[in-house]
């Protein structure tokens, strides 16, 4: 009987397991090149900027002045 059931790139897994899930996820990148990793790992950064401007913290700093 196996452990976890690949479906369509989802894990399934009866019962929680950390390092399944990591097995699972280190084969799916090693499935892509190197090429489509970067690109992933771009869309990826981007997302991120875009919800951090959005939550107010890429803001520069500000200067305050003393009187």
């Amino acid at each position: 009987m196996e452990k976890r059931k690949k479906t369509k790139g989802i894990l399934i897994l009866k019962n929680h397991n950390e390092a399944d899930e990591i097995d699972f996820e280190l084969d799916y990148l090693l499935s892509l090149s190197t090429a489509e990793r970067f690109r992933l790992m771009e869309n990826k950064s981007l997302e991120i900027k875009h919800l951090m401007e959005q939550n107010g913290h890429r803001r520069p700093a500000e200067v305050i002045k003393r009187k």
